[in-house]
């Protein structure tokens, strides 16, 4: 089984929020594979289903972000799996809208969910860092993280998390540079076949 864990704070209040696009992802994931309706387990809202025949349950926490690792841990307690089936999707300052990376263990870097989940699991599990921009000052982080995205990127981020549900199985097979791949081509067609407006890159 794999377990798939968008982190976010729980709540219409927050539902915007660019601290919640794991959430986002996640949510993209369990609409297109038709994963069961989600139930309160572990401490989440948690779902489901199969992505090309392979077991997956989604996450998302409502502990709030600080405490996701003990939803974290009940599931992997519960399904006797190891660390490795566990991929987190959320946040991160570091990398602009519209970029991605895919990261195998590594700090925290100042991400309280990622902190929670490794003080419950250990820290090698893999993440699926999904870019909100830095606001360029750190006193900024907190009010940055925690208002909502602004129409124009919320288009675009409902792109990136449908592309990241549609390249999903690659993610699965764990060829992180084929799954990057394919989502910059998702979001980058041919200039045939481009939408208006360029789309965001996924590469530095």
């Amino acid at each position: 089984m794999f377990i798939l864990v968008g982190l976010g704070n729980p709540g219409s209040k927050y539902s915007g929020n660019r601290h919640n696009v794991g959430f986002m992802a996640v949510d993209a994931i369990h609409a297109r594979y038709g994963f069961s309706a989600y139930r309160k387990k572990f401490e989440s809202e948690a779902a489901d289903g199969e992505i090309d025949d392979r077991r997956v349950l989604i996450m998302k926490p409502t502990t709030f972000m600080n405490e996701s690792g003990r939803a974290v841990g009940a599931a992997l307690r519960f399904y006797k799996e190891e660390m490795s089936s566990v991929i987190v999707l959320h946040d991160e300052l570091d990398l602009s809208l519209g970029k991605i990376r895919l990261k195998l263990g590594g700090s925290a870097a100042g991400h309280n969910g990622l902190k929670s989940i490794a003080q419950h699991i250990g820290a090698d599990f893999r993440r699926l860092r999904i870019g909100i921009g830095h606001p360029g000052d750190k006193n900024l982080v907190t009010g940055h993280v925690l208002s909502d995205f602004s129409k124009s990127d919320l288009d675009w981020v409902e792109r990136i998390a449908d592309a990241i549900a549609e390249a999903s199985p690659i993610l699965l097979d764990g060829d992180d540079g084929a799954f990057t791949n394919r989502v910059a081509a998702i979001l980058n067609p041919p200039a045939n076949s481009k939408p208006k407006g360029e789309a965001p890159e996924t590469k530095d």
